[in-house]
């Protein structure tokens, strides 16, 4: 079922043909949900993606598992194989589009792309989390370029954003809602009083979830994600292994419920951001279950939609919101990607838009992560106690430890479960104002001995995300 790619290629009749620039040539590494949408939207839009390109952009050579299926989606359009590395080293493609997934075999396609001197494009960001300080490196050895705005936040433009839009200002924070399937799950479990396993279900029959969803609700693709907007954001290397990671499994549907009582909500949030206090110097790299006040932006995010908001020094806080991730959603930022390819044409490495929003000179190699104990937020508490009079003395206790208590209040009945009678255990709901968590988890660890308590404390950050 092969064909070579080089009959695909139409030929240059013309004179005006002749004089027009050639086309960019693009290989691609999977034809899946993503890879059949830049299909779509290439073939549908052509004439408006090459107006913007300079020159024409055009799929001819797809690797994928099954070529029956592929030939279904392309039909004769473009040459097809299953041999990944014969797309990542064919002389006549120009770049190589990788929208397979994961790590270690997509690593040495890209590799060898970059190693036959193709630009590449790719919306993994699995790999590029775990592989892009190599990837990047290589990319710089031999004159290429690796570009990724599909891997973050779908639709959403946003390492462009950071690497062009504000290059510049220097960037304080940047934080947001970037994984859609908890986002859709944290929304059923507000809007519907759903327990988290009921809100999965959901979302596995509605197709926001995979079957093994372990990478969404465990924070790991948000960390992949956050990681690599830290790197374009402050110049430093990709992190992902230091990145501080909880998803949203432990949460119960009764800290969802005495979070809004309190007036917030809970997103999960994908947070990075530059502190420089005393021993605290460097950036903070986490994905947690947070609160956020219900007036914030953040807060009506719903659904599955993503949203990033960044602060700068200049621009101040600025918030790009769209579709997280989808077929023809995602596509639109891979051929984004090809686009900007397109233009690289006559220029040098020192000319184009650096991989990680900073030339490798300027790269801090020194930047270093801080530890879980040195983030500093304010913090919800969820104290369970046998009385509701002992409300007094858990406030009391959490201040001897330290911790400046803000607010304190029992949850109401309606944050309760439902059918909870007059017996219901009293909840004692504590915010506090910013402190460092190794002095919350000092109280927490104290406080679970306290006479008062009856079972174990519940702990969650509380973001603001002030301008």
């Amino acid at each position: 079922m092969y064909r070579d790619p080089v009959e695909s290629l139409e030929p240059q009749s013309s004179h005006a043909a002749a004089l027009a620039p050639r086309p960019l040539r693009v290989g691609m590494i999977g034809i899946g949900t993503v890879g059949s949408g830049t299909f779509r939207v290439l073939a549908r839009n052509q004439a408006e993606i090459a107006g913007g390109a300079g020159r024409g952009i055009k799929l001819v050579m797809v690797c994928a598992r099954s070529l029956a299926r592929a030939m279904r989606v392309v039909g004769r359009d473009a040459a097809l194989t299953n041999d990944p590395m014969l797309v990542a080293t064919h002389p006549d493609v120009d770049v190589v589009v990788e929208v397979a997934g994961g790590t270690s075999p997509a690593r040495e396609w890209v590799l060898a792309a970059i190693r036959a001197g193709k630009h590449v494009v790719t919306a993994n960001k699995a790999l590029l989390a775990t592989h892009g300080n190599e990837i990047f490196a290589a990319a710089r050895q031999h004159g290429v370029t690796v570009a990724y705005e599909g891997a973050v936040a779908g639709s959403i433009p946003i390492i462009k954003a950071l690497r062009e839009g504000l290059t510049a200002n220097r960037i304080e924070w940047v934080a947001g809602i970037i994984n859609g399937t908890t986002n859709f799950i944290l929304s059923k479990m507000r809007e519907e009083g759903l327990g988290f396993a009921e809100a999965l279900a959901q979302a596995q029959a509605l197709g926001y979830a995979e079957a093994d969803p372990t990478f969404d609700i465990e924070g790991i693709d948000a960390a992949h994600k956050i990681t690599l907007l830290a790197a374009n954001a402050f110049g430093m290397p990709v992190r992902f292994a230091d990145a501080q990671v909880e998803g949203i499994t432990r949460l119960q549907g009764l800290d969802v419920a005495c979070a809004e009582q309190l007036g917030y909500r809970i997103k999960l949030l994908g947070v990075a951001r530059r502190r420089k206090e005393g021993d605290a110097n460097g950036v903070e790299l986490r994905v947690q279950p947070a609160l956020v006040p219900a007036t914030h932006l953040l807060a009506q995010v719903n659904g599955s939609m993503n949203a990033v908001m960044v602060k700068g020094d200049a621009a101040g806080v600025t918030m790009f919101y769209g579709a997280g991730a989808g077929s023809e959603q995602t596509a639109s930022a891979v051929i984004a990607d090809l686009v900007d390819v397109a233009r690289l044409q006559g220029t040098t490495p020192a000319q184009r838009v650096p991989h990680q929003g900073f030339h490798a000179h300027a790269v801090n190699e020194q930047l270093a992560v801080l530890p879980r104990a040195a983030v500093h937020t304010r913090h919800y508490l969820r104290v369970p106690v046998h009385t509701a009079q002992q409300m007094e003395e858990v406030s009391a206790w959490l201040a001897a430890q330290q911790v400046p208590v803000q607010r304190v209040e029992l949850a109401g009945h309606q944050a309760l479960p439902a059918g909870s009678g007059p017996e219901a255990q009293a909840q004692v709901l504590v915010l506090t104002d910013a402190v460092a968590q190794a002095t919350v988890d000092s109280a927490v660890h104290s406080l679970a001995d306290h006479q008062a308590v009856a079972g174990p404390v519940v702990t969650l950050r509380v973001e603001w995300l002030e301008g």
